[in-house]
């Protein structure tokens, strides 16, 4: 009996030793690496659209029919599961209204963004005028902005990714498409 009671006194002070080793701390989330493509441009300049602009060559155009809506166009990153979805209006004595839309749209993501910043843009040779819109957070939308010349035409972009957003997951790609949106807004042009 007490040669019984040494052995399992013996196999209990090995279990507290070897059990009190390292202390095993989890590991932290992490997320998939995206190797971003080096920024190559060029110009969309096609008979059917009243603009041009510098695209991305990351970047595929699709056309976005929409019943009435001849100008409208998607810039799709497949690699990024991203998508630019741009929206043109004719403008008839109601850029109030059209600017006050686009803002509206815009501070809809103000209930789970962190923050929403706006960055005038101008570029009088060009008759070129517009706001980038930085809407920071776990928002659906990360990036936003309009373009108008103020009498004809009015351009509104809003960048989505197609997943559950996530800041951290996504900001490289987010200000990957940014310096892509950054471009697109100084050399875009209209055509009349």
């Amino acid at each position: 009996m007490q040669n019984y009671i040494l052995k399992i006194s013996v196999l209990i002070v090995g279990i507290v030793f070897i059990s009190c080793g390292e202390v095993s701390i989890p590991k932290p989330y992490g997320y998939f690496r995206v190797d971003l493509p080096t920024n190559n441009y060029q110009t969309i300049d096609t008979l059917i659209l009243p603009y041009r602009f510098d695209m991305s060559a990351s970047a595929v155009l699709e056309q976005h029919p929409e019943p009435g809506e001849n100008y409208w166009i998607d810039l799709h990153y497949p690699t990024l599961n991203a998508n630019i979805y741009c929206s043109y209006k004719s403008v008839k004595n109601n850029l109030t209204e059209l600017t006050e839309d686009a803002r509206r749209y815009v501070y809809k993501h103000s209930i789970k963004a962190d923050g929403i910043s706006e960055k005038v843009f101008s570029n009088a040779d060009k008759n070129m005028y517009g706001i980038l819109y930085d809407i920071e957070g776990n928002t659906a939308s990360s990036i936003q902005f309009v373009l108008t010349d103020s009498t004809k035409h009015f351009f509104r972009g809003a960048l989505y990714f197609e997943n559950v957003p996530n800041k951290d997951s996504i900001a490289p790609m987010v200000e990957f498409i940014r310096e892509d949106i950054v471009r697109l807004m100084e050399s875009f042009e209209w055509k009349n």
